[in-house]
């Protein structure tokens, strides 16, 4: 069983990843790696369609033991006994805009992956499946530091789960249409 690391792209999944595997001596499984290795990707206008179920397919011969896996597709494609503990890293929608326009998303990409954050599908579709072993951290006014302070606690401790409803704060902030009108 492995740990898992997951969230929206701009999250700092990598980064975190990197320090954990680094603090504990873990190989890190890529999960978009192995995707864009196997040939799974698929263009579909600015978008990359992966097929889930081809990819879910070879990981399950994938042996996860001294493992960190990252991922925004793990809680599609990994099965809840090949998974130690699952981190969901949260970041204020507000922090992701000037990073996907500086990773240069188009407009559509944008509204899809702030949106997906503001409504935790992700978190959600993580706690639906893996339950008690998923976790989710608000990544937002936290240095890399303090994230990986609380994910190592987290993993070690299997304590220090956060709430996190960025809906609340859109729908606060009067920004729904911002975020979802068409």
């Amino acid at each position: 069983m492995s740990i898992v690391i997951t969230g929206n792209p701009g999250v700092g999944k990598h980064t975190i990843t990197q320090l954990i595997a680094e603090k504990m001596k873990l190989s890190i499984i890529d999960i978009n790696k192995i995707a864009k290795d196997s040939g799974l990707f698929e263009k579909n206008g600015d978008i990359n369609d992966v097929d889930v179920e081809v990819l879910e397919k070879i990981l399950e011969s994938k042996t996860f033991e001294n493992n960190i896996i990252v991922g925004h597709l793990a809680p599609y494609v990994l099965e809840k006994n090949q998974v130690k503990i699952m981190i969901v890293l949260r970041r204020s929608p507000y922090d992701l805009i000037p990073v996907y326009e500086e990773r240069k998303y188009d407009d559509d990409k944008i509204k899809d992956n702030v949106g997906s954050e503001i409504l935790g599908i992700i978190t959600n579709d993580a706690m639906s499946k893996f339950q008690e072993k998923t976790f989710q951290i608000n990544v937002s006014e936290k240095t890399v530091p303090e994230v990986f302070e609380k994910i190592m606690n987290m993993i070690m401790d299997k304590k220090g789960n956060e709430v996190v409803d960025w809906l609340e704060i859109v729908r606060k902030n009067n920004d729904l249409g911002k975020f979802f009108a068409d």
